[in-house]
């Protein structure tokens, strides 16, 4: 074999366990909570006095994520984060996930390396332990499920039912970055596909591009939060656009709400990459999801507290059910706000 030949290892030279002990054997445990991990018929958990707060997502090749532009160790970095963003949204701190594979013969032992090394990498920044998880075939593609385990105080729990009338609503970081950075990947698919010759043009899109391929959970807003002073009434993750999420907190809530189109956060690239494709760049932000930013909200009380943090924009405040949930534009017109966000289950047609 030349030097520059990559080895290609089959899954089925291992096989089921052994795939599992080689693509595990590097596993750390961190948390005390971590009794048991991999190894035996189940894992072992000690919480003490703490809530267990428990969420799981599942990616799947083809409606979550495109190979031909994802690299897998940026694949097993995100499937982590994803689920990480679930906690951050109830206000816990992580501690443990476990990791399930659906793998098509497609797939070789190299390649799943790379998931797992984007998977320890997320472990290790976020502090969590991977404690097991199943692995099984698939006919046609990947299928990745991940269950994140955290803790939190009853006291420190947030829910997306606790909105009140007058609360002002908060978003964290800058929206619409991923779903720019989707429409980028997507546009130099399509050249590529047309002329593989071609090189794609990605230079200046740093930051869209790791929006979409390499998120961060913000996790960090729980100490963001202490150190202010201040407790969330309601909050989520952005995961399926802000239009939807703002419609989420209001239906379980029971309020309305008003956000201002002036207010939305958005970083220069995301508004450079939606000029440049003739989208305008709020839609990117109600609607393209997959930010993992959290949206809050807090007492009024509370504004002159966080007016200042560099990294939390009031974007708007909680009104009453009656008054609906509208965004008021730059012109002074309101529009309605519509769950237009992703929805894989959405029929395409309608």
């Amino acid at each position: 074999m030349a030097d520059n030949e990559r080895k290609i290892t089959p899954i089925s030279d291992l096989g089921e366990f052994k795939l599992i002990e080689h693509l595990t054997n590097k596993n750390k445990i961190i948390n005390e909570s971590t009794e048991k991990a991999i190894g035996d018929d189940a894992a072992v958990l000690d919480y003490k006095n703490k809530k267990v707060v428990v969420t799981t997502d599942m990616l799947a090749e083809g409606i979550h994520f495109d190979l031909t532009y994802v690299p897998m160790k940026h694949l097993g970095y995100k499937s982590i984060i994803v689920n990480l963003s679930d906690l951050a949204a109830m206000n816990a701190v992580p501690e443990q996930v476990t990791v399930s594979l659906a793998i098509s013969s497609k797939f070789s032992v190299e390649a799943l390396e790379e998931l797992y090394e984007g998977i320890y990498m997320a472990c290790e920044k976020y502090g969590v332990d991977l404690i097991g998880g199943d692995t099984t075939a698939s006919l046609t593609g990947l299928i990745i499920s991940v269950t994140a385990l955290g803790s939190a105080t009853e006291k420190e729990l947030v829910y997306r039912n606790g909105a009140k009338k007058n609360d002002i609503i908060c978003v964290t970081g800058d929206l619409g970055g991923s779903y720019m950075g989707l429409h980028l990947l997507e546009r130099e698919k399509n050249v590529f596909k047309d002329n593989p010759k071609v090189q794609p043009k990605l230079e200046g899109y740093d930051y869209i591009l790791s929006r979409i391929l390499k998120p961060e959970a913000r996790t960090d807003m729980k100490k963001v939060f202490i150190d202010l002073g201040v407790q969330p009434t309601s909050m989520m993750d952005i995961s399926d656009g802000l239009s939807s999420e703002v419609l989420h907190i209001c239906k379980q809530s029971g309020v309305g709400a008003k956000i201002y189109e002036d207010r939305i956060p958005m970083d220069m690239q995301t508004r450079a990459m939606a000029e440049e494709l003739n989208i305008n760049p709020i839609v990117a932000a109600l609607n393209g999801g997959e930010d993992y930013e959290l949206l809050f909200t807090l007492p009024l009380a509370d504004h002159d507290k966080i007016r200042n943090h560099p990294d939390i924009t009031v974007i708007g405040h909680i009104t009453d059910a009656s008054e609906g949930t509208f965004m008021q534009l730059v012109g002074g017109n309101e529009v309605e706000l519509t769950a237009q966000g992703w929805n894989p289950l959405k029929n395409k047609e309608e």
